[in-house]
């Protein structure tokens, strides 16, 4: 049988989702939801669904066994908890939330639940920068000292959305918080310090957002992770990761120039579905979960701590 979903959220992102949702067919999208009643009904007529005026219907029915979360990121939180009071299965795009106590509180509210979610970080299912994570896990370069992660957008997106993103930190930063965590595994980060600029945008200090970043971390074992950001790129999405150890080092490199996101991460958004497919199936941990979203956000308010005082930030 075919997994019913709904799917709330019909922007860039979420019609990305309805798009592989609708040709895989694991999946039946049955509901569609916007606050923009146009793009609703544009959304469920291109892909056979039903355009409904409340979730609500979405969350009673039966017969849906997923509620796929693309919408603004103030909604993540509302729509996680009563998709797991409907016992729903959840996927939900990154960052949880912009503030960290609500995410919180969604945890303990929910955990008593049996919640199932699983976080929008496609960057883990890249076959290339996964690549790293199983030779890692294998001993291919020994014991690693060493991430330095390279993230480099073509454009940045418009003021109008910067102004409500969160920032550099939780809106762009936050894949590779995530990504190195996933490296380092049970390797903890206990500290960070960060800093920003803009240079060629200044347009960007009226909103107190900026387009220049790096960070540097380190884990309880020693390992020190390097994060480069920008959101601007001359040639296309740069996206690299080295990992370096004791015997060796290992390159997730450019193989094309691309200009989308959803062109760069095509694979890994397929893969990310598959992933879903499991936990819906045969209750398989999911790659990235609530848990990943919420120390994703803790490092991300570390960095602004840290950027604020020109100091080291420690991780409690």
């Amino acid at each position: 049988m075919k997994i019913n979903v709904g799917l709330f959220g019909l922007g860039r992102i979420g019609m990305m989702h309805a798009n592989n949702i609708h040709k895989d067919s694991n999946f039946k999208l049955k509901y569609v939801y916007d606050v923009n009643k146009k793009a609703s009904i544009a959304a469920s007529k291109k892909f056979n669904a039903i355009d409904i005026d409340n979730p609500i219907i979405a969350f009673k029915d039966n017969k849906i066994d997923v509620i796929f979360i693309a919408s603004s990121t103030a909604t993540h939180i509302p729509f996680i908890e009563n998709s797991v009071k409907y016992k729903k299965v959840v996927f939900c795009e990154k960052p949880l939330d912009l503030n960290i106590n609500r995410v919180i509180k969604c945890r303990k509210k929910i955990k008593n639940l049996n919640p199932k979610i699983q976080i929008g970080f496609n960057r883990r299912y890249d076959p290339s920068h996964f690549s790293l994570k199983k030779s890692l896990s294998v001993g291919k370069i020994g014991k690693l000292e060493k991430i330095i992660i390279t993230s480099r957008d073509p454009s940045p997106p418009s003021l109008n959305y910067l102004k409500n993103s969160g920032g550099i930190f939780r809106d762009m930063t936050i894949h590779d918080f995530d990504l190195v965590r996933f490296y380092l595994g049970n390797d903890k980060i206990n500290e960070i310090f960060a800093t920003a600029s803009n240079i060629s945008n200044k347009k960007l200090n009226k909103i107190k957002d900026y387009e220049l970043a790096t960070c540097v971390l380190k884990s309880k074992s020693g390992v020190i992770s390097i994060i480069n950001n920008s959101r601007h790129c001359s040639f296309g999405y740069d996206q690299r990761v080295e990992i370096f150890g004791n015997r060796g080092m290992l390159i997730s490199t450019n193989k094309k120039k691309y200009k989308f996101f959803i062109d760069r991460y095509r694979s890994a958004y397929k893969l990310q579905l598959k992933d879903l497919l499991n936990l819906v199936k045969k209750n398989r941990k999911t790659r990235s979960s609530f848990d990943d979203g919420e120390k994703a956000l803790v490092l991300a308010n570390a960095a602004y701590k840290s950027l604020k005082s020109k100091k080291t930030v420690k991780i409690k």
